[in-house]
């Protein structure tokens, strides 16, 4: 994938009025981040669906790992959250997949604030019901956001500045800021998942009252448009359409949630789980092996088109994926040190060795945007940076940030001499083929990861580093366990990946943020604290322009980047899936989520009674 967002697009983005923000408090049908929403107030529905979508059929996926858990609330923090539960809750607003960041009432109808977004209102729809009859109240949004704010620290983090949700309406709700200026807070409130009170402060099946700070595996009751049928305690979870299903009819819901069943089944081993999708078990699979995708693809259903692979251009996500340091720990303190490993990683070579030559080496934080820093600074993302000259090294001003390039014997050769070069700068000297510190101390690396397949390029990038006297081990450790050491901060060096939107805010705080940096949970694993990235993590969530929102993410990015906090991996740019040919998407897919399944799609009886298969 390449840039998102043509320049064209971003300047038409930049230069018009904020018509879709509530000027003056009035009420409106959507909120853009910056622009005006596409979609008038009484549109049937999106663009990129088929309204007369057939309803029926079931759809398998795949999930690796386990599930103890169906209460949103506490997940990340205990227990492991089954993956559809999501299906059957609702937020207060959705998002658009054509659209930057413009959100649309769900379980509100309407929204407004202050020109200054010291505030937001959500109006409820009176139709809004949970699946016992129930309608949602104001009283259930409160109390949802208490409980996620109190008991998640990630949304605790994200929410910060929200000083507290209040009922001002009948149907109204009003989440109050701390600080006015951030133009995303109320689209990020919008987001929140919303539980019923009524249930949660009840009573189980056997008279036991509900704990919400409690992992669960009674059934939950949302309001969405599917509920729980069935589970197998980490095996498998089946849910169904909701009967009578409230929102059927909204147009920010027509002509999506298609099937009458999802089931998703769970797998320790991702081998495993190719087989099963091999064998029919599974029908739909997101494709991550560059080697899977290139030769494990050559089974009769494939041949005989019963098995379609289809390729889909992501334009929504940024991404840097990476090796991870962690900063907490004395041996990566030294920016040297963590450069030396980056020119230790031939990247050309494994990429042609192990990956087939699928594909590109990330150079960015916000890699496959228009978001991404290139060249060098100039223009306002210069003058952004400029203040912080004295903290920077010169270099970020005049030399375009590269990764080291590899692919010879002759670049890895002059690679490692530079990577040592840098290690003995830092004070790690080589004693009888070892690396060590003045104290005589071995430097050693634990690779920390979950999923075994990272085995293959771990093993691949070890005699590099082993060439350079470091001591290398490899841990593949369980969901549960890695979830704990990472949590813990208890690793050397891990893999990550943040996913990052064509508009981000806020988010980048918890990714970065110094104050992130030692609170158990947050995305900022490696441990950054730098005061010149949290002050660009301001200018970009208080930018007022897409102008000035692009040139602050390309200055943060740039400051990242010439930091050397991660060893950036690689990325494809676009989705690969396989699935059996039971289904069918509309001509128009959302430009900026695709493949969207299963939201779009919807099971075709034609193409299921040719492809055949037991039902």
């Amino acid at each position: 994938m390449r840039a998102l967002v043509a320049s064209a697009f971003a300047l038409l983005l930049s230069l018009q009025p904020t018509a879709g923000h509530a000027q003056g408090g009035e009420w409106v049908h959507a909120l853009a981040l910056m622009g005006t929403p596409s979609y008038p107030a009484d549109f049937k529905h999106f663009n990129y669906v088929n309204p007369k979508a057939p309803k029926g059929g079931l759809a398998r996926l795949a999930r690796q790992g386990s599930f103890d858990n169906f209460n949103p609330v506490v997940a990340g923090v205990k227990g492991q959250l089954e993956s559809g539960v999501s299906f059957v809750y609702e937020t207060l607003t959705v998002q658009s997949y054509d659209e930057i960041s413009t959100a649309y009432g769900l379980l509100a109808e309407a929204m407004k604030h202050p020109a200054d977004y010291s505030s937001v209102t959500y109006r409820l729809r009176a139709a809004a019901r949970w699946q016992d009859g129930k309608p949602v109240t104001p009283e259930d949004v409160i109390f949802s956001f208490d409980a996620f704010k109190k008991n998640s620290p990630s949304y605790a983090f994200y929410w910060s500045h929200v000083v507290k949700a209040e009922k001002t309406g009948e149907r109204e709700v009003t989440f109050v800021f701390d600080q006015p200026g951030n133009r995303e807070l109320p689209q990020i409130v919008g987001q929140l998942t919303v539980l019923p009170k009524h249930w949660w402060t009840g009573n189980d099946a056997q008279g036991k009252p509900r704990d919400i700070t409690q992992t669960s595996l009674e059934k939950p009751m949302g309001s969405g448009p599917y509920r729980l049928k069935s589970f197998d305690t980490q095996r498998a979870a089946t849910y169904e359409r909701t009967p009578n299903y409230w929102g059927e009819a909204l147009g920010v819901r027509v002509g999506q949630n298609n099937f009458n069943e999802l089931r998703f089944e769970y797998f320790r081993d991702s081998t495993v789980m190719f087989e099963a999708f091999k064998g029919d078990q599974i029908d739909f699979r997101f494709e991550n092996s560059a080697k899977n995708w290139t030769t494990g693809y050559d089974f009769a259903a494939v041949k005989d088109r019963r098995v379609i692979r289809e390729e889909f251009p992501e334009r929504a996500v940024g991404r840097m994926q990476a090796f991870v340091f962690n900063l907490r720990r004395d041996k990566f303190k030294d920016q040297r040190v963590r450069r030396a490993f980056n020119y230790a990683f031939d990247f050309e070579d494994m990429n042609k060795t192990i990956f087939f030559g699928q594909y590109e080496r990330i150079n960015s934080y916000f890699a496959g945007t228009e978001l991404a820093s290139e060249g060098v600074p100039s223009g306002l993302e210069k003058d952004l940076l400029q203040p912080f000259a004295a903290q920077l090294p010169p270099e970020l001003f005049t030399t375009a940030y590269t990764n080291p390039k590899g692919g010879s014997p002759e670049a890895t050769r002059d690679n490692l001499r530079i990577a040592d070069r840098l290690l003995r700068e830092a004070g790690w000297t080589i004693k009888d083929g070892k690396r060590v510190n003045a104290k005589g101390e071995r430097l050693t690396i634990e690779f920390l990861v979950e999923d075994p397949t990272a085995e293959r390029y771990i093993l691949f990038y070890k005699p590099g580093l082993e060439k350079l006297g470091i001591g290398i081990s490899l841990r593949v450790a369980d969901a549960a366990q890695y979830e704990n050491r990472i949590r813990d901060f208890d690793f050397d060096i891990t893999n990550e990946v943040w996913g990052q939107s064509l508009s981000p805010g806020n988010e980048q705080r918890d990714y970065w943020g110094s104050s992130a940096a030692s609170r158990p949970g947050s995305r900022n694993i490696g441990g950054i604290q730098d005061k010149v990235v949290d002050a660009l993590i301001e200018k970009v969530i208080f930018a007022q322009t897409r102008e000035e929102l692009v040139a602050a993410t390309r200055a943060l990015d740039r400051v990242l980047l010439w930091r050397d906090y991660v060893v950036p991996q690689w990325s494809y740019y676009k989705t690969r899936t396989a699935r059996w040919d039971r289904f069918a998407h509309p001509e128009t897919m959302p430009e900026y989520q695709s493949p969207a399944f299963p939201y779009v799609w919807w099971y075709d009886e034609a193409l299921a009674r040719k492809t055949g298969g037991r039902r």
